[in-house]
């Protein structure tokens, strides 16, 4: 296998490094390694990031190829400098088998951008009823460790409990999708001034924080892990607080557009038309209030990490009326720069801060190994380069998926992926991705070592 010498990088620590990267390992960083047979990458003027983790990734195979297929959704992912991601269970057949998540871990190991680790479904179908094959799915090839219903909302108290017990025992997480579906039947947008002006349906904030609410005291009972997936609230980062402070295990994501978008968007703002669907979201885009509790829970560790809630869909989905339109936004391609314009630019959090949120902490809660680790020598090689002083208005061409549903198509962004190394081979180079048969190629070059 080709070594690779990343040159003059910025650590997340400001201080600046080589680094060396050989048979799947960094086998060195200091001043002025040797390059001797090694492929030299210039990194000057780039901070070097652990491999983005991202712990809620809809990657929509089986069942839904027509928006993005496990290799797209790799691909976009590499782009935005992640060389792992969770996805989420809401295929069809639904992800609630063995059968099903060892398909999808599969796919993804044959794609070779990134590790796929497949989430199980809670329950069978995602209908809320029973429970799924939790168990075999723990134990089959795909060693499933986060479980959830994501899209639909784990309502019945008895079955979460269920579901709590079940997964404790063997060290899992139930990630939960907090939606009380009573209190939301109909919604179309946040509820308050603005839904009632634009003659849509609300999305009551306290719809997500009962159920927080409920589940976190349900997980202390029973003495289990429980992840709370996109918190869009104010209220919601009150509850989530007031559980840690009482020592329950409970810990919680945002997403990257509840970091910056609010409903104001949906009224259209600049000469922008109204009811773009683009904007169209589940949980709901809230308001500027809830934006900056948002922000200033992650900086204080309220929210453990950022996830995409990458979700894409076709243009017939979202190119549609209000009403008829598919909630949900691609994120992968623009995670990383809208966090720069949201939290590091503002000063709320710094680039140590960026790798803890968005790599080392969903690696931990996620299980995934071999990733989310510092940048040291004996480490994983899984990073990615990264500029920080790019601006650029985001495009179609920066999507590397299937789908263009991204709310971001024309807004300046901030920094750039030049980057990104799985299993210490580049999967992007030079801003572009690295082509799929070279990728694959070292992907079976990768798992014919490891069984050797």
């Amino acid at each position: 296998m080709t070594a690779h010498l990343i040159r003059g990088a910025q650590l997340v620590d400001g201080t600046r490094a080589d680094i060396r990267l050989e048979a799947r390992r960094i086998t060195a960083v200091g001043s002025g390694l040797d390059a001797a047979g090694a492929t030299v990458v210039d990194a000057d003027g780039l901070i070097a990031l652990p491999g983005l983790v991202d712990l809620h990734t809809h990657l929509r195979e089986p069942g839904f190829e027509e928006s993005e297929t496990v290799l797209t959704g790799s691909r976009a992912a590499a782009a935005g400098g992640f060389t792992a991601v969770n996805a989420m269970a809401n295929s069809s057949p639904v992800a609630d088998t063995a059968g099903v998540v060892e398909q999808v871990q599969a796919l993804g190991d044959d794609a070779g951008y990134v590790t796929v680790r497949p989430i199980g479904a809670v329950s069978q179908g995602l209908q809320g009823t029973h429970l799924s094959e939790i168990g075999a799915m723990a134990t089959s090839r795909a060693k499933v460790r986060v479980f959830s219903d994501d899209g639909s909302c784990v309502a019945d108290p008895l079955l979460m409990r269920r579901a709590l017990e079940y997964i404790k025992g063997f060290g899992g997480v139930l990630a939960q999708h907090a939606q009380e579906p009573r209190l939301t039947i109909g919604a179309q947008m946040n509820e308050g001034r603005l839904s009632s002006e634009l003659g849509l349906a609300g999305w009551p904030a306290v719809a997500e924080e009962a159920i927080i609410a409920r589940d976190v005291l349900l997980a202390d009972h029973v003495g289990a892990r429980l992840h709370v997936c996109h918190v869009s609230t104010a209220g919601s980062v009150e509850v989530i607080r007031w559980a840690k402070s009482r020592g329950i295990d409970v810990t919680a994501e945002v997403t990257p557009h509840h970091l910056v978008l609010t409903e104001e968007l949906i009224a259209g703002v600049d000469g922008a038309p109204g009811y773009d669907a683009k904007y169209k979201v589940n949980p709901p885009l809230r308001s500027r209030e809830d934006v900056d509790a948002l922000r200033a829970a992650l900086a204080d560790g309220t929210i453990d990490i950022v996830a995409t809630d990458h979700a894409p869909h076709t243009a017939e989905a979202k190119c549609c009326e209000w009403p008829a339109a598919a909630n949900g936004m691609v994120g992968l391609e623009s995670a990383l720069s809208v966090v720069h314009a949201a939290v590091v630019e503002s000063g709320q959090l710094d680039w140590a801060d960026v790798a803890r949120v968005l790599s080392e902490a969903p690696a931990r809660i996620g299980q995934v190994e071999g990733h989310g680790q510092r940048i040291v020598e004996g480490a994983p090689a899984e990073l990615a380069l990264y500029d920080p002083a790019a601006v650029r208005e985001f495009s179609v061409a920066d999507l590397a998926g299937q789908s263009q549903n991204s709310p971001y198509l024309g807004m300046r962004l901030p920094g750039r992926v030049v980057a990104t190394f799985h299993h210490g081979a580049p999967t992007v180079l030079d801003g572009r991705l690295v082509d799929a048969e070279t990728v694959a190629a070292h992907a079976r070059s990768v798992r014919a070592e490891a069984t050797a």
